[in-house]
């Protein structure tokens, strides 16, 4: 059921009804119909709809960042940023994405010319998480329709009335009708999508276990597919790191959208020189994330998402306490309504505990104490993820070297990884397939047409 039901309050404000099979059937043969036109429309033209996508993004922001905060429990201040980091990729794609879209002339033997030519596609199917409900749109959305897709967007099952306010917003900024549309759909009806003749692609942006789901289903149709999925980033803290640095990026890095993100950094890895004074100065810094009113603009870390987040996120930590891990801060399910849960601080993690091995999805933090540089790497690559990481050192060249040794497709020296339009995003081993944002995005969903000339 695609439902809004605030996770401060465990209020039920509004429910949707899913789409019936015809009139999904009806809105991908819209999708398919309006890239027709869509393809082969002005670039200029393109780029003009993308811009005003990201110029209604900041007019609406109010309306959007309480959105946020009333479906997926985002404190506002943090939902205000990401309406702004949304509206720079549009910025970015509509000024930056034609001169990445011209021909590129290849060196070839013989006479003649060659080009490569990047043509779009078809319409895609862009499954999208609620944790970052508007970001995470944003990087599959603009690119394709710059470069000509059309889109159906599936958004999660809680943000309904967000899904709602993009396609508003996309349609407002003068996009075709069919070029963008919201679809309320269920499991079986994806499933149908990916499987027909029309569409030619998918993104999902979610779960490694969704991603295994969407994943095969694709390769069956061979459909292209972009799978960003989970991850376990590791922080690495070096003997010679600026403590306070580190600390206050840790906690940033773990905290930030109450430990919902993928890229969190969820395990601080500190080597034994530095642990003592690491571990006592973060306890510090983790006591300052204070759960609160996420409509409060003062408040940094708001409810879970669901009460079911919260429970899943429970049993991890209590399976770790329960055999043997320290709790430092936290642990405990508050009373009260909504879905809030405590800055969590956990080290003395082992292989035995689900904490070691699996993607932690909340505001729970686990250090590990290691003996060497080389321990770290160990510690750091003994994960089923590879998405995001980063190391803290003084010498910030021996601290790119670790990061070079780290089995992740980004990397932060002495910073954490975030996101930027013009900079690719992804990883390797279970957190997925594909990169986006940067030229990267306007490469996944693309036919890299050559075209040869006597």
């Amino acid at each position: 059921m695609y439902a809004t039901t605030n996770p401060a309050t465990g209020e039920l404000v509004q429910t949707f009804e899913s789409l019936s099979d015809e009139q999904a059937r009806a809105v991908l043969d819209a999708a398919d119909r309006a890239y027709s036109a869509w393809s082969v429309a002005d670039l200029g033209e393109r780029a003009d709809v993308v811009w005003r996508i990201g110029a209604l993004h900041r007019e609406r922001a109010a309306e959007l960042a309480a959105l946020m905060t009333q479906e997926m429990g985002k404190p506002l201040a943090q939902g205000t940023a990401e309406v702004e980091l949304a509206a720079s990729i549009y910025d970015y794609y509509a000024d930056k994405g034609p001169a990445l879209l011209k021909d590129e002339l290849l060196d070839i033997a013989g006479k003649g010319q060659a080009v490569v030519r990047t043509a779009p596609i078809g319409p895609l199917l862009g499954i999208m998480p609620w944790n970052f409900p508007l970001y995470q749109v944003a990087r599959f959305v603009a690119p394709n329709l710059l470069l000509g897709n059309t889109v159906l967007l599936k958004h999660a099952q809680n943000c309904p009335r967000l899904a709602l306010a993009i396609e508003a917003i996309v349609a407002d900024a003068g996009a075709p009708r069919g070029v963008f549309t919201n679809v309320f759909v269920t499991h079986t009806q994806i499933a149908e999508m990916i499987a027909s003749r029309q569409l030619q692609g998918v993104s999902i942006t979610g779960s490694e276990r969704a991603g295994r789901i969407i994943g095969a289903l694709a390769g069956g149709h061979l459909k292209k597919c972009v799978l960003e999925l989970g991850g376990s980033d590791p922080l690495i803290v070096l003997p010679d790191a600026d403590i306070e640095q580190a600390v206050v990026a840790a906690a940033n890095g773990r905290f930030w959208n109450a430990g919902q993100a993928c890229t969190s950094s969820k395990r601080t890895i500190v080597t034994a020189d530095v642990w003592d004074s690491f571990v006592n100065r973060f306890i510090d810094e983790a006591s300052g994330w204070k759960a609160g009113d996420p409509t409060d603009v003062q408040t940094r870390l708001g409810p879970l998402a669901t009460v079911q987040s919260r429970a899943d996120v429970a049993e991890v930590v209590e399976d770790a306490v329960a055999k043997g891990a320290t709790l430092h801060l936290g642990g405990q399910i508050p009373p009260g309504d909504g879905a809030y849960y405590p800055a969590t601080v956990l080290s003395g993690v082992t292989p035995a505990m689900r904490a070691y091995h699996e993607e932690i999805f909340g505001p729970v933090a686990v250090l590990y104490k290691v003996a060497s540089v080389d321990d770290a790497v160990r510690v750091a690559n003994d994960s089923p993820f590879g998405l995001g990481s980063a190391v803290f050192g003084a010498d910030a060249s021996a601290a790119e070297a670790v990061g070079d040794r780290l089995n992740v497709g980004m990397v932060g020296v002495n910073m954490l990884v975030r996101s930027s339009p013009e900079m690719p995003f992804g990883g390797v081993k279970n957190s997925g397939i594909g990169r986006e944002l940067g030229r990267f995005g306007l490469d996944e969903f693309a036919n890299k047409k050559l075209i040869r000339r006597a």
